[in-house]
């Protein structure tokens, strides 16, 4: 394993310092082991996380004497998934597990290993019709957008992000993402260009509402070069905007205060928004098949766990216990 290659992974997956000694027994395994999160996934958020789960289970294998890829068996693995429903929930026993098969498909096709233990390992049943996001009514969105101060640069940006997550059903990571020139005109209609995970790139039409935010905040901040960041983090408590782009931290600490200062207990983050706009989309007769376009979702039952409108109705159905 050279010197470059380590720095290369740091780069890639930060926080990563050292490679576990199982996938990297010979300079060719290790080799094997870093393509796999450099060239074969793309989505940083998913290498990050599939990055953890190997390194877990490596820990792991380590410290039940498994020391060699070759002696690692189904059972092996199956067993790892046992301990781990002790700790974790049931898609993020999943996750784990589809990472340790992806990882060991690799590895076979590399020829670093000859089968691949996981693949006949089954993980735990899971299914659900509701996702568990915290979602805001039309009406509390409504006041976490009007009690933002927009006498200031700062309420301006973080009107302006919240807007964009609640019309077009943006992802944080996307929205976080932009740069100046994904605002544009076209036939005298504002328009954004998201970019979403899975290389999708996504545009549509602004909102009125949208619109207008955008504008009054990118003439306030006097935002007209095209390779900007459309979203900056501010520059300690001055006021002004940086020239970093914020994080997904950084906008869910921004929302977690604004929804204090307005008065709002639902515990929302930055996910919310997005689920937020789905429901009044579809509650205000919007099509399934539509809102499945515009959040870039690969499937309408995906579209479908944002989904709320049937918390009203159970709502009103828990009124009728009249005591």
């Amino acid at each position: 394993m050279t010197q470059a290659s380590m720095t290369l992974l740091m780069n890639v997956i930060p926080g990563v310092t050292v490679l576990p000694m199982l996938f990297t027994p010979t300079p060719d395994a290790g080799k094997r082991f870093i393509e796999f999160f450099t060239a074969n996934i793309r989505n940083p958020n998913t290498r990050k996380v599939y990055a953890r789960a190997a390194a877990e289970f490596a820990v792991w294998c380590e410290t039940n004497g498994l020391t060699e890829l070759r002696d690692i068996e189904p059972v092996h693995v199956a067993a790892y998934v046992e301990t781990l429903q002790g700790r974790l929930s049931s898609p993020s026993v999943k996750l784990h597990l589809a990472a340790i098969r992806m990882l060991f498909d690799w590895l076979v096709v590399g020829q670093v290993i000859a089968m691949n233990p996981a693949s006949s390992v089954r993980g735990p049943k899971h299914s659900v019709r509701k996702g568990k996001t915290a979602v805001l009514g039309a009406d509390e969105a409504r006041t976490l957008l009007d009690s933002i101060d927009t006498d200031t640069l700062i309420g301006l940006r973080d009107r302006a992000l919240i807007g964009l997550m609640v019309y077009t059903f943006a992802r944080i990571g996307a929205a976080l993402s932009m740069k100046v020139e994904d605002i544009y005109v076209q036939g005298r209609r504002t328009w954004v260009r998201l970019h979403e995970k899975g290389g999708k790139q996504l545009e549509m039409p602004c909102h009125h509402n949208l619109d207008e935010y955008l504008h009054a905040y990118m003439k306030a901040a006097l935002l007209t070069e095209a390779k900007s960041i459309l979203f900056p983090t501010t520059l300690g408590r001055t006021g002004q905007l940086s020239n970093r782009p914020m994080s997904q931290a950084d906008a869910y600490r921004m929302i977690r205060r604004r929804a204090m200062e307005a008065g709002i207990l639902t515990r929302i983050g930055n996910h919310s928004f997005r689920a937020t706009g789905i429901t009044e989309y579809l509650r205000n007769g919007g099509k399934l098949e539509v809102a499945q376009q515009m959040a870039a979702h690969e499937s309408a039952r995906t579209t479908g766990l944002y989904d709320r409108r049937n918390d009203q109705v159970s709502l009103d159905e828990v009124e009728r216990i009249v005591i």
